[in-house]
């Protein structure tokens, strides 16, 4: 069972916003290319129909909370972390890391929440519990790895963070 997955990619120009750093909607976008590695990972799918499930995964939170900017070419590092895992539930926690930085720092983290869903005959969607078969691939991180994570603070005016890099 996998409850970690670490994905690299580096920062596309296409990435980046007029003021040269990673759009922070593109940070939800490596969050969810990580969680499709992560399913490959395991022989499986996000699109869990192409695995034999009749079900589902919608997202029914997402957040990211930004530290650091990330401009064009940097090479980050996504961590994904299964920090819950419910009955018909599944909690992601994401970690960023620069790591062409010296040393390599953390500049964002994020966390998705996905219902399982089975879509009920007419068209609504109804929440199930995840698939024995699917849930068995799958486990939460340990309590000393989630912790060992805390969320850094960030006691630097805005305007200091975004001049760093």
């Amino acid at each position: 069972m996998a409850f970690e997955f670490t994905h690299t990619r580096r920062v596309e120009f296409s990435d980046t916003d007029m003021a040269g750093i990673m759009h922070f909607s593109n940070f939800f976008r490596f969050m969810e290319v990580t969680e499709t590695a992560f399913m490959r990972s395991l022989g499986l799918s996000v699109v869990l129909s192409n695995c034999g499930f009749d079900v589902c995964l919608p997202r029914v939170h997402a957040e990211c909370d930004y530290q650091l900017p990330l401009r064009f070419e940097d090479e980050v590092q996504m961590r994904l972390l299964v920090e819950k895992k419910a009955g018909r539930t599944l909690t992601y926690q994401f970690r960023f890391m620069k790591l062409n930085a010296n040393p390599p720092v953390e500049v964002a983290r994020g966390r998705l929440v996905a219902v399982c869903a089975a879509k009920q005959p007419d068209g609504s969607m109804k929440a199930v519990p995840l698939p024995q078969a699917f849930a068995d691939k799958i486990q939460e991180a340990p309590e000393g790895v989630l912790a060992n994570g805390a969320r850094p603070k960030q006691n630097r005016p805005a305007t200091e963070v975004l001049t760093k890099s």
